[in-house]
């Protein structure tokens, strides 16, 4: 049950442009300090650390960082594919003085464990499970949803069974609509209508260490600034023995999430939770056609497209948290 170890986190990280790991800047520069996964915030002389933390779920290691207190508003951070709570190493320290802010790792990504596809079914329903029996240990009655790709089916799946817990969602570029399923998706269609090996093997280049950067640096403003520490982790990860087989479960079970669409959608109608998007429009995974359907179900929208790519805290991460703050505040 294989998880992405610290030494493999530490060689990404010193490749970071910032810095050696554990680097502190000036408190000038208001929140970004950090050379590796544990970041160090500096804001009006003050330090805050994000503390790594593991629980124990069906057995299993789930790796998450945690920060800011147990008392404030709780953002539970959902990350996407293929990163981890690493996407989230920014953004974790810039909420912590306000609020409670946790990102956990989902089984077979990052530092939680990876069991093989044999030991573990890795499907949306059950990483959804682990998520909801995550936030059951700790205790999380209530929380606003930060759902980034992967993290929206997992996240809307739970807030389909949880809705009194959710108190807002924050959508970064995760799909909820046909509309926001463009060209990208094309081959996983076929795929999921006929799960042949021919079909299969279009989808293998997903796993490739040049797709992984891609995904980081198409339709950024300014690509060759991206930290490149993303793309190193990420890829340690997918290079673990077995972990291809995960990722290509995951990607065929992709297809469970589109007939659970009317559902959600449904559930949005119903129960309106307040919404903010912010969202990549360069973004070829997920383009931002898919941002604008959400005002069809949601009453309380405030939406920003960001001109950005896929993940958008790497180069929108001071508005981001502006906007987060205001947004949680607002639903208190």
């Amino acid at each position: 049950m294989m998880a992405l170890s610290p030494a493999l986190i530490d060689d990404a990280s010193a490749f970071k442009s910032e810095g050696v790991p554990q680097q502190k800047i000036a408190p000038e520069t208001n929140h970004i300090v950090c050379g590796g996964i544990l970041c160090i915030d500096v804001v009006d002389d003050s330090v805050r650390e994000v503390q790594e933390k593991t629980v124990k779920i069906e057995g299993l290691d789930v790796f998450y960082l945690e920060a800011g207190s147990k008392d404030a508003p709780t953002v539970l951070l959902l990350h996407g594919f293929p990163t981890s709570s690493h996407m989230f190493r920014n953004l974790v320290p810039a909420l912590a003085d306000e609020f409670h802010v946790i990102a956990p790792d989902y089984i077979g990504y990052g530092r939680s464990s990876m069991p093989t596809v044999d030991e573990f079914d890795y499907t949306f329903d059950h990483q959804k499970q682990i998520i909801e029996k995550f936030t059951e240990k700790l205790g999380l009655e209530e929380f606003t949803l930060y759902m980034m790709d992967y993290g929206g089916p997992i996240g809307f799946r739970l807030f389909t069974d949880n809705p009194e817990k959710v108190q807002g969602f924050i959508i970064q570029n995760a799909n909820a609509y046909d509309e926001g399923l463009e060209e990208f998706w094309d081959d996983w269609k076929v795929w999921w209508a006929d799960k042949t090996p021919e079909n299969e093997a279009k989808l293998h280049y997903l796993v490739a260490p040049e797709t992984t950067k891609w995904q980081y640096t198409n339709g950024m403003r300014n690509p060759d600034a991206v930290d490149p520490s993303n793309w190193i982790t990420d890829q340690a990860g997918l290079d673990r023995p077995g972990n291809v087989a995960i990722q290509l479960a995951m990607a065929y079970d992709y297809g469970t999430n589109i007939p659970l669409y009317p559902q959600w959608q449904e559930s949005f109608r119903e129960y309106q939770p307040p919404t903010l998007i912010v969202w990549g429009a360069n973004d070829y995974i997920f383009p931002e056609s898919g941002a604008h359907q959400y005002e069809r179900d949601l009453e309380n929208v405030e939406k920003h497209i960001l001109d950005t790519g896929h993940f958008v805290l790497e180069e929108d991460l001071d508005f981001v948290a502006a906007e987060i703050r205001d947004f949680v505040n607002s639903i208190q």
